[in-house]
């Protein structure tokens, strides 16, 4: 059933769910699990039942954020979020402080509203410009004059909730986007990225995208004792 929040009315496919008995039963464990994805969850954070299971918790988004602010070369004010989901890496790049804008993309309008109407809630509306569409488009075709600029965070579809069976995880058949595609088409924008993936993905498919002298880190995320994932990044960050 979809909620009124702050004068906004949100459409058909999209939730704030009060209560247990409200939520579909296989985004039950996501939402016994609300305030460590959104905190302020119960100022009434916007999803879709399918956004559920693409959000960064947020004290892992915190922590992604801070490592980029921190570590990003010089000159590099711009940051770039290909696939902003609900907004929740897009709210914390923001909430970082260090960007001069940070421009988030999302393919599904229903989940970009979800996203836009919690950074309202988080207070970082104005700090982020929104895009609807591909992000391989968007990306050349309206954001390619910031490439000087820029840095590239991409936390894309891993292919469904199956990737958690994987011993190691194949980034050659990642769907609907390889590695391989992702770092190819991001590279023609800037060599500065980094890449939000599973944490049992193979280590030798991420060196092996790498061109002849360039730098990739490999940094894993837990919360509570456990790895939820991992980023790659690659280019000219500082990671100490």
């Amino acid at each position: 059933m979809a909620r009124e929040s702050n004068a906004e009315v949100a459409p058909p496919e999209v939730h704030h769910y009060n209560d247990l008995s409200e939520v579909p039963w296989d985004i039950q464990n996501y939402w016994a699990q609300r305030y460590k994805i959104f905190s302020k969850y119960d100022e009434g954070v916007w999803l879709t039942d399918d956004a559920w299971f693409g959000v960064t918790p947020e004290p892992v988004a915190n922590k992604i954020a801070e490592h980029m602010a921190e570590s990003a070369p010089a000159g590099r004010s711009i940051l770039v979020d290909a696939f902003a989901g609900a907004g929740g890496n897009s709210i914390a790049f923001a909430l970082s402080g260090k960007w001069k804008r940070v421009y988030a993309i999302e393919k599904n309008p229903a989940v970009l509203q979800c996203a836009k109407h919690n950074a309202k809630i988080y207070g970082v509306a104005d700090k982020i410009t929104w895009f609807e569409g591909d992000c391989f488009e968007i990306i050349r075709d309206k954001l390619k004059d910031l490439a000087p600029y820029s840095v590239l965070f991409a936390s894309p579809p891993w292919g469904g909730p199956g990737y958690r069976s994987d011993t190691v995880f194949n980034l050659n058949t990642m769907e609907p986007y390889s590695l391989a595609t992702l770092y190819n088409e991001y590279s023609l924008f800037t060599e500065h990225m980094v890449l939000f993936l599973p944490r049992t993905s193979d280590v030798k498919q991420m060196a092996k995208v790498v061109k002849d002298g360039k730098k990739a880190t490999i940094m894993h995320y837990c919360m509570e004792g456990a790895s939820k994932a991992l980023c790659v990044y690659y280019g000219g960050f500082d990671l100490q």
